[in-house]
């Protein structure tokens, strides 16, 4: 199971129960000392690879996924990495928040399925579970682009399922 966003929240916990149920991990983040943590406290339960990267960049997710070794089998992908920034009205938000979560929410989560799911097509397997929120489900105030990057997360989810499903892959969201 490949896990991005995995050094905190749900994708820690997400990392902690598959260990313990002996499913090999590939966590994915931003900061080498929390991954470091999980592959030291993880690592005696299972296996676990650790790949240091933002998943805003799509040379970045290329380049941590082709540093895999050659006979690496992702089976489950969880796209976790996610985030929330600023609770502006849209008159008032600021561009970088925005910037921040459609490049984290919505591209990134495209960048590491681009990288995982041929794969997968080409083994006929595999399944991925996109980490969504009830926000891409409903609106609240001062949330405006945090609610449309996850109703984009839901989208792309619904998509995924019906392009995949003809290859055998499952897909599926928590929100």
């Amino acid at each position: 199971a490949l896990i991005t966003g995995a050094t905190s929240g749900i994708g820690k916990a997400t990392a902690e129960l598959f260990a313990a149920n002996g499913i090999n991990l590939i966590l994915c983040g931003r900061r080498q000392e929390r991954l470091d943590n999980l592959q030291s406290a993880l690592g005696s339960k299972t296996n676990v690879l650790t790949l240091n990267f933002d998943i805003r960049d799509r040379n970045a997710v290329s380049e941590a996924i082709d540093s895999l070794p050659d006979n690496t089998e992702i089976d489950i992908l969880i796209n976790n990495a996610g985030n929330a920034h600023g609770m502006d009205t849209i008159d008032q938000g600021s561009l970088d928040d925005w910037d921040a979560m459609l490049d984290i929410n919505v591209k990134g989560l495209l960048y590491i399925s681009k990288a995982i799911i041929p794969q997968m097509v080409d083994r006929k397997n595999g399944h991925v579970i996109n980490i969504g929120s009830t926000a891409g489900k409903e609106v609240y105030p001062k949330g405006n682009v945090y609610c449309a990057s996850k109703h984009a997360v839901d989208a792309i989810n619904q998509g995924m399922r019906i392009d995949l499903n003809a290859h055998g892959i499952r897909v599926g969201a928590v929100n």
